[in-house]
C-alpha cells in the first residue's frame, strides 16, 4: 500500500520516465507529421490548453496584482536573459579545452540564451504552490522579449544569426498564451461558484498535457538519424546540465530569500 501511495503521489515523475521510454521505443508516433501531429496538437492545442486552464483556475485579482510586481519581473528577466547566458558562456570557455563534442557545447549555449519556458514554468510553479500568476506573466513576457533578445545573444556568444519570423512567432504566442488566458478568465466569471464548489484538478490536467509535450519532444530527438555523439560527451553534458541547474537554483534561492515571500521564490527562474 505504501508503494502504491508513493507512486500515486509521484505520478508525474513516473509519467516523465514512461514518456521518454515510450518515445525511445516508438518515436515515429510523436514526430512532426506523425499520428499525433505535434505541430498542431502540441504547438497550439496543448499550450493553449495549459493557459486556458490557468485562466480558469486563477482569480482575476491574482493576475492583476502580479502585473505590478516590478522587482520580481526585473529579477527574473535580467537573470534569465542576461546573467544566465553570460555565466554559461564563461563556463563553456573552460569546457572548450576538454574533449566534449563542440556541437554539444554550442547547443548548451543556445539553450542558455532561450527565454523562460512557457508551459513547464507555469505548470511546475503551480505544482509546488508557487506564484502561478507571476509565472504566467514572466513566461509570456519573457517569450515576447526572447523574439528580439535571443537572436542578439546568439550573435554575441556564437557569432551566428538567422532571420527570425517575428510576425508568425508573435502571433503564435499571442494566440496560444494571451488569448486562451483571457478566455479562461471570461469563462471563470460565469462558472466561478461551480469551480469553487467542485475544485476541478487543474494541476493534474496541465501536468498531463506537459507529459504529452515531453513525449513528442523526445520522439523528435530519438527519430533524428543524424545524431552521432559519443557516450562520454553525452553523459558528461548530462552531468553538467544537472550541476548547472542545481547551482543556479541555489543561487536564485539565496538572492530571493532576502526580498520576497515563499510563493515568489518558487516563481523565480
Amino acid at each position: 500500500m505504501r508503494l502504491l501511495e508513493r507512486m500515486r503521489k509521484e505520478w508525474f515523475m513516473i509519467g516523465i520516465v514512461l514518456a521518454i521510454a515510450g518515445a525511445k521505443l516508438e518515436p515515429s508516433i510523436g514526430v512532426n507529421g506523425g499520428p499525433l501531429m505535434p505541430e498542431i496538437t502540441v504547438s497550439y492545442i496543448a499550450v493553449a490548453t495549459i493557459f486556458f486552464n490557468s485562466g480558469l483556475s486563477l482569480n482575476t485579482e491574482e493576475l492583476t496584482s502580479a502585473l505590478v510586481h516590478i522587482k520580481l519581473h526585473l529579477f527574473i528577466q535580467i537573470f534569465t536573459l542576461a546573467f544566465f547566458p553570460g555565466a554559461i558562456w564563461l563556463f563553456l570557455q573552460l569546457l572548450s579545452i576538454t574533449p566534449i563534442n563542440e556541437w554539444l557545447l554550442k547547443g548548451l549555449q543556445t539553450v542558455g540564451c532561450m527565454p523562460p519556458p512557457v508551459s513547464s514554468a507555469v505548470i511546475l510553479t503551480k505544482a509546488v504552490g508557487g506564484n502561478e500568476a507571476a509565472a504566467i506573466f514572466n513566461s509570456a513576457f519573457g517569450s515576447f522579449l526572447g523574439i528580439v533578445v535571443t537572436p542578439l545573444l546568439l550573435l554575441l556568444f556564437l557569432g551566428s544569426s538567422s532571420s527570425v519570423p517575428f510576425t508568425s512567432i508573435f502571433s503564435q504566442l499571442f494566440m496560444t498564451v494571451v488569448v486562451p488566458l483571457i478566455i479562461g478568465q471570461i469563462v471563470r466569471r460565469y462558472i466561478k461558484d461551480w469551480l469553487e464548489r467542485k475544485k476541478p484538478p487543474f494541476g493534474a490536467v496541465s501536468s498531463s498535457v506537459l507529459l504529452m509535450i515531453i513525449y513528442t519532444t523526445f520522439c523528435d530527438t530519438f527519430s533524428n538519424p543524424n545524431i552521432d555523439l559519443d557516450k562520454f560527451s553525452l553523459i558528461l553534458i548530462l552531468f553538467i546540465i544537472c550541476s548547472i541547474q542545481l547551482s543556479f537554483m541555489l543561487l536564485t534561492f539565496i538572492f530571493s530569500t532576502r526580498h520576497s515571500n515563499a510563493e515568489d521564490r518558487v516563481c523565480r527562474p
